[in-house]
C-alpha cells in the first residue's frame, strides 16, 4: 500500500524568535508581542512567559499580572514578513511540493523520497539548513498525513523534531488530550470535556455515528483525525477564497455612526482589493462582538460582484440586523468570501456605464497615488482602517502582532 510522508515545520515562537535575532538581550528572558496598550492581546509570547501560564490570544494586562517582569514588545509584522519570506525560499528551493499554511507554519509532502535518501534525514537537514542561514528555532514533525504531523511538531516543540511512522498514528495520539487535535476549539473542548472526554483514545473507541450526532460533519471529521486518518493533500498553491478587515477599539463603543462609518471603509477598502485583483464575490459577511465578549455574526448571498455601492448597502443592512443589543461593541468586522474570477458585469437594471467608468477611474487614482486619494465623505475620518497589502499575491495573509483602533 502506498505511504504517504508529510513533514510540518513550524517555526517556534516565531514572533518573539524574530526579536531576538535583532535583539540578544532577550535571549532566556520571558518576552510578550503584541498590543501594548491597556486593551491590547498577546501575539507570542516566549517559551520562558509560557512557564506562567501566559499564552497567545491573553489579554495584556492578565498576562503581566501573571509576569510582571514580562518585557513587552509592540511587534512589526514588516520585519516578521521578511523573516517568513526568508524560510519561505530556503524550503521552496529544496522541497518537491510544499504548502505555507500560515506566515510561520510550513507542510511538506516528500512521498516516495524514503526510496532514495530518507524523509526524515532530508527533514532533519532542511531543519539545520533553516537554522544556519535564519538562526530561527525550528520544531517539525514527519508522519503520514497532515493532522499526525502537525500534532508530533507540537509534542517535539521546542526546537525539536520528531517522527510518528506508518501503523504507530493511532496509538501514539491515544493518550494526548482531545485539545491537541488541530479544529478542537474551546467551545468544542469544553463540550467534550462536559461528556467526559478528555483523551483522544476516547473518541478512537467511540462509534462514528455518536460523534457525528453530537457534533455533525465535525464529529466526524474530529473522529477522523483522532483514529490518524487525514487524506488532506499538500496544496502548493490555494487562491484565496475569502478577504476580511476586522478593527478591536481602544475603547468600548456604543457610538453607531462611528461603527457604520468604519464599516463602510472595510466594505469600500476590500471591494477595492476585489477589483484590482479582478476578483467577485457572492457572499458578505459582518461581524460584532461586544464588551462582554459575545460574537455575532450574519451573513447574506448576493449576485457576484465587487461594487463598493452594492456591498456597503448590504453591509449596513447586516449591522442594523446584527447590532440589537445596545451594548458597547469591542470589534467590529467585514469578510468578502466565495470569491471567483472575473471583471464586474453591468447590472442593466440598476447600474449605468458611468457607475463602471466611475469605478474604473477611481481605482486608476488610488493605485497610482494611495488608497486614501479617492474616499468616501463618511469614510473621511477613518484612515487606516482596512489597509493591507495585496491579498491576491498567492501568499498567506500576514497576522499582524497587533491592530487596535
Amino acid at each position: 500500500m502506498y505511504s504517504r510522508a508529510i513533514v510540518h515545520i513550524d517555526l517556534d515562537a516565531f514572533f518573539v524568535s524574530c526579536e531576538r535575532l535583532l535583539d540578544s538581550s532577550l535571549n532566556g528572558k520571558p518576552v510578550l508581542v503584541g498590543g501594548t496598550s491597556g486593551r491590547g492581546v498577546v501575539a507570542a509570547c516566549s517559551y520562558e512567559a509560557r512557564a506562567y501560564g501566559i499564552h497567545s490570544a491573553m489579554p495584556m494586562r492578565m498576562a503581566q499580572q501573571l509576569c510582571p517582569y514580562a518585557i513587552v514588545i509592540k511587534g512589526n509584522g514588516g520585519t516578521y514578513s521578511k523573516y517568513s519570506d526568508a524560510v519561505t525560499d530556503i524550503i521552496k528551493e529544496h522541497s518537491p511540493l510544499y504548502e505555507k499554511s500560515s506566515i510561520d507554519e510550513f507542510y511538506i509532502d516528500v512521498s516516495g523520497m524514503d526510496k532514495f535518501y530518507g524523509c526524515y534525514k532530508w527533514a532533519k537537514e532542511l531543519r539545520s539548513t533553516i537554522i544556519k542561514e535564519t538562526g530561527l528555532p525550528i520544531s517539525f514533525g514527519l508522519s503520514t498525513n497532515k493532522t499526525v504531523a502537525k500534532v508530533s511538531t507540537n509534542e517535539a516543540k521546542p526546537n525539536n523534531h520528531m517522527e510518528v511512522a506508518q501503523g504507530i498514528e493511532k496509538p501514539f495520539l491515544a493518550p494526548l488530550s482531545i485539545k491537541k487535535i488541530p479544529m478542537v476549539g474551546d467551545q468544542t473542548y469544553k463540550m467534550l470535556q462536559g461528556m467526559g472526554i478528555e483523551h483522544i483514545h476516547t473518541v478512537q473507541e467511540m462509534p462514528i455515528e455518536l460523534m457525528e450526532r453530537l457534533l455533525g460533519k465535525n464529529g466526524i471529521a474530529i473522529w477522523k483525525k483522532a483514529q490518524g486518518i487525514d487524506d488532506t493533500p499538500v496544496v502548493a498553491y490555494n487562491a484565496r477564497k475569502s478577504i476580511s478587515s476586522s478593527i478591536t477599539f481602544e475603547r468600548d463603543t456604543i457610538d453607531i455612526r462611528k461603527l457604520k462609518d468604519i464599516l463602510s471603509t472595510m466594505a469600500e477598502k476590500l471591494a477595492f482589493y476585489l477589483r484590482n485583483g479582478k476578483k467577485l464575490t457572492s457572499c458578505v459577511t459582518v461581524t460584532v462582538r461586544y464588551s462582554d465578549f459575545d460574537t455575532r455574526s450574519r451573513q447574506v448571498r448576493v449576485p457576484y460582484t465587487s461594487c463598493d455601492h452594492t456591498l456597503i448597502e448590504k453591509v449596513m443592512g447586516l449591522f442594523d440586523q446584527l447590532y440589537n443589543r445596545r451594548v458597547l461593541a469591542r470589534l467590529v468586522g467585514v469578510r468578502y468570501s466565495h470569491l471567483v474570477e472575473g471583471a464586474y458585469q453591468i447590472n442593466l437594471f440598476e447600474d449605468t456605464e458611468e457607475m463602471i467608468n466611475l469605478y474604473q477611474a477611481m481605482d486608476k487614482i488610488r493605485n497610482r497615488f494611495g488608497q486614501n486619494s479617492v474616499r468616501r465623505v463618511v469614510t473621511m475620518d477613518t484612515r487606516g482602517v482596512g489597509m493591507m497589502s495585496n491579498p491576491f499575491n498567492g501568499l498567506p495573509p500576514v497576522i499582524p502582532a497587533h491592530r487596535r483602533a
